[in-house]
């Protein structure tokens, strides 16, 4: 005979799956279990009695003097950092004397143990005297900067096709570490060239390694507080970050067509000079695409400092790239469209640049 919850409809089998159902919603919408999981803790701290609460006051200045501790734990180790940026110095300027062909290394130097010795020793054997001397007008290592950058994933999705040609005048790319205040610039050094006057473009990053009065338990190292490009100088119609398009404009009661011109940003590694300003205000004043967009600049520098500039040679012979796959990329959300017009770029206004520094 039928329970009466069976007769009411109600199978156990029913009221189960009902449940499931609830949990897969509640997964798959994680700000639900996020806001459920806060309303139990807040009750569950409003339910404690008086005496604990006030030892759990005693347990956060605790907590607030180590987190006061950490900020001179981390200051300490970027002095360490730039104390040894120092020592390294002198290998990066042989490097880059190499590289760039003002100092031929000596059979000594050049002596390197081969990770296959068999292949090694086979190759040599074929060698000849003509292909000995083949290359030997070639000075340095062509190109070794701009195969590093293609190479490496983050960085190859920021360089396009028109950009090449200016990095291959790409000679080396410098670090230079600050202690107080805290401020890491990269320096991209490039030989003459057609394309614009400057020999050095700089990017500086200011970090900070303060805990905000407000959330200080947040705190979990310097963090970039801002950022700053430079003005690159391009010669004459030469400037790849941005380009002109023509578009037909019909008057509405006239009939009459006319071509207007118009200025439109243009994707190019070089964008990575003009990062979006960041107004003097606190923090949550501060436009939060602009802070995730400065955000992922930062992260790009610190790659470049940490990683590129350091193993340079291991990205140029590919060495390097496994390490990649340590670093996973997340997922953005679909951002509102905007508008474009045919040719895919974002008009400005006259004397206006793009706020996005968009890195690809």
């Amino acid at each position: 005979m039928a329970t009466e919850n069976e007769q009411a409809g109600d199978h156990p089998d029913d009221v189960e799956s009902v449940e499931e159902e609830e949990i897969c919603k509640m997964l798959k919408f994680p700000n639900i279990m996020s806001t459920l999981q806060t309303q139990r803790i807040e009750e569950m701290l409003a339910a404690l009695p008086m005496s604990v609460k006030r030892r759990l006051k005693a347990l956060k200045r605790i907590q607030l003097d180590y987190t006061n501790l950490e900020v001179e734990f981390f200051k300490e180790v970027h002095a360490l950092e730039c104390k040894y940026h120092k020592l390294y110095e002198p290998l990066y300027e042989k490097r880059e004397k190499i590289v760039t062909g003002k100092y031929e290394p000596t059979e000594p130097e050049c002596e390197w143990q081969s990770d296959d010795e068999d292949i090694a020793n086979d190759l040599k054997e074929k060698a000849t005297i003509e292909n000995k001397n083949e290359g030997a007008d070639i000075k340095g290592i062509p190109e070794f900067w701009l195969t590093i950058l293609k190479n490496c994933r983050i960085l190859a999705e920021m360089v396009q096709p028109h950009d090449e040609p200016i990095l291959k005048h790409l000679i080396d790319i410098k670090s230079i570490c600050e202690v107080d205040p805290m401020i890491f610039t990269l320096e991209f050094h490039f030989s003459p060239n057609e394309y614009f006057t400057n020999s050095v473009l700089e990017k500086k990053y200011f970090l900070k390694c303060v805990p905000e009065k407000d959330e200080p338990f947040e705190f979990e190292g310097p963090e970039i507080c801002k950022c700053t490009g430079c003005v690159i100088n391009w010669n004459k119609g030469k400037n790849v970050t941005v380009k002109t398009i023509k578009k037909k404009q019909k008057h509405k009661s006239r009939g009459v067509i006319r071509t207007v011109t118009k200025t439109v940003q243009n994707d190019s590694f070089f964008n990575f000079f003009s990062p979006p300003v960041v107004p003097e205000t606190e923090k949550e004043e501060v436009d939060d695409e602009i802070h995730a967009i400065l955000t992922t600049d930062f992260e790009i520098g610190h790659y470049i400092r940490e990683r590129i500039i350091p193993r340079a040679v291991l990205y140029f012979t590919g060495e390097g790239i496994e390490d990649e796959e340590d670093f996973e990329e997340e997922e953005e959300e679909d951002d509102e469209e905007e508008d474009f017009d045919t040719d895919g770029g974002k008009e400005l206004k006259d004397g206006e640049k793009d706020p996005k520094c968009k890195q690809q």
